[in-house]
């Protein structure tokens, strides 16, 4: 009968231990899965190699199941990351018209990469004519400027402002890994590569 209290007293300390810790680590596959979504909707629909984006396996929740029993269900959800809230979609709408009108063939020419801090850089630009100029640092101004915004915007939006250099670093990665073939990014190092 002892062992049988210890059980229960270690189940207990497990339950209690769950309710604290559920929702308090950063969802880095929900948050990598808002990323691709978001940056696949500001870079465009071709996507490297024109392939289709791979399907992200679903979460089923499963062994949630024994654990939502003991606790209510809106501390056992499973987290997600919100990023459509209509700050967020602005943000987006702005970064897509900009990227689409202003950014994509200076990328195409190598004259703009993506840092490694989740911004856009003029990596080279000897490559932009005189009267670009201007304009290209204009365009990469604002959209670094509405990045830094939409990664503040949507730790905010996910009540945990202190996820945005989490969310930053994700969207940092996805930026490259969305990148069309022969765009430039910098890697951890800060060394320009190629894709």
């Amino acid at each position: 009968m002892r062992k049988m209290g210890w059980f229960l007293a270690a189940f207990g300390l497990m339950v209690l231990s769950a309710c604290v810790t559920i929702n308090v680590y950063f969802p880095a596959a929900e948050a990598q899965e808002a990323a691709r979504e978001f940056v696949e909707k500001v870079i465009g629909d071709e996507m490297p190699g024109g392939q289709p984006p791979a399907p992200v396996p679903q979460q089923d929740g499963g062994g949630m199941a024994l654990l939502s029993f003991f606790i209510s269900s809106a501390h056992a959800q499973i987290p997600d990351i919100t990023i459509r809230t209509p700050a967020i979609q602005a943000i987006q709408a702005r970064m897509a018209d900009r990227f689409q009108s202003q950014l994509a063939p200076h990328f195409d020419k190598g004259a703009l990469g993506f840092g490694r801090d989740g911004l856009v850089v003029v990596r080279d630009a000897g490559s932009l004519g005189l009267k670009d100029r201007a304009a290209v640092n204009q365009a990469v101004a604002d959209d670094n400027r509405d990045r830094a915004a939409v990664y503040r915007e949507i730790a905010v939006a996910n009540g945990h402002p202190e996820w945005e250099q989490q969310i930053r670093e994700t969207f940092a990665r996805q930026w490259v890994s969305s990148a069309r073939a022969g765009w430039w990014y910098q890697d951890a190092g800060g060394a320009w590569k190629q894709k």
